[in-house]
């Protein structure tokens, strides 16, 4: 699905584009079109590809989906692949992660985003960036950095629910019977944090090879914007690895709980079997068949 269309010069909006019209507006200087897409069809990458003259693995990675987070450089161009992770409600009202994709081509004269199984768009980002035509003459670099900057953005409110959720959980560490479904909860909470790792990791990875050093020339001139977007993936990598140790110990304290309460019950049947075991020996000993016993005179 076609969401926009749009041409860029100088930094300015200057027209919504038909499709059929690109080729005629990425050929004009200092010029660019931001074309963005929606679980796009064969036919519509298709038709980008021979606008835009995409590299056909780029293409193809973005045809088939459910690829790793990654940037890849083709030329003068850019690929590059980002995770999105959306909150949802599942049939029991339970919490639960959806992973949604987002393939971004960049060129000198274009940028094409495409979204897969994600509902948040990037209107937001456009009108931001068309608010800002200072920093939007950088062309579709900056384009590629702001769609970056917002998937990350994204990222904290996740990390943000993650503690809140585990700091709940902490408080009833302690509480009477409540361990095993603390274990079913931390378990549940570590499997939500690893779908954030394996988002944030490799991306954080290709995100240092655009500042410093050889950079590609499309991103010449924005070092510093894309270290402010690796700078938050190394906040949201380290509070990853924080809450990961936290939900180690906090298992580590549900298992000896659960430890403990078993011991315990062990004790009480230990003492209930002492208790017991007295009358059972009386009765044991007075039952057996002697010849020599007190009740055996008594008169009836």
């Amino acid at each position: 699905m076609l969401i926009s269309c749009v041409a860029y010069q100088n930094g300015r909006k200057v027209a919504d584009v038909a499709t059929e019209d690109i080729g005629d507006w990425v050929q004009k200087p200092d010029c660019f079109v931001w074309v963005a897409l929606r679980d796009a069809t064969d036919g519509e990458l298709h038709q980008m590809q021979q606008e835009f003259g995409l590299h056909e693995l780029a293409v193809e990675d973005a045809r088939h989906g459910h690829q790793r987070p990654k940037i890849e450089e083709y030329g003068d161009s850019l690929f590059a692949v980002l995770h999105t992770i959306e909150r949802e409600k599942d049939d029991d009202g339970n919490e639960v992660y959806a992973t949604g994709e987002v393939d971004i081509f960049v060129g000198p004269n274009y940028v094409l985003t495409v979204r897969h199984r994600t509902q948040v768009g990037f209107a937001a980002v456009r009108a931001r960036s068309e608010r800002e035509p200072e920093l939007l003459a950088h062309g579709s670099g900056y384009v590629f950095y702001a769609v970056m900057d917002n998937v990350v953005d994204r990222y904290f409110p996740i990390i943000d629910s993650l503690e809140t959720e585990l700091e709940t959980i902490e408080e009833q560490i302690f509480e009477r019977n409540a361990a095993r479904s603390n274990i079913q909860a931390l378990y549940a909470l570590k499997q939500r944090l690893m779908r954030l790792k394996h988002a944030v990791d490799p991306l954080m990875e290709a995100t240092g090879r655009l500042y410093g050093g050889r950079v590609p020339q499309i991103c010449a001139g924005m070092g510093e914007y894309f270290r402010d977007v690796y700078d938050h993936l190394h906040r949201i990598h380290a509070s990853i690895e924080g809450i990961r140790e936290m939900l180690t110990t906090a298992i580590q304290v549900n298992l000896g709980m659960i430890s403990l309460s078993e011991s315990e019950v062990t004790k009480k049947l230990a003492a209930w079997a002492a208790i017991i075991g007295v009358p059972t020996m009386v009765a044991g000993i007075y039952g057996m068949n002697f010849e020599h016993m007190p009740e055996l005179g008594w008169a009836g």
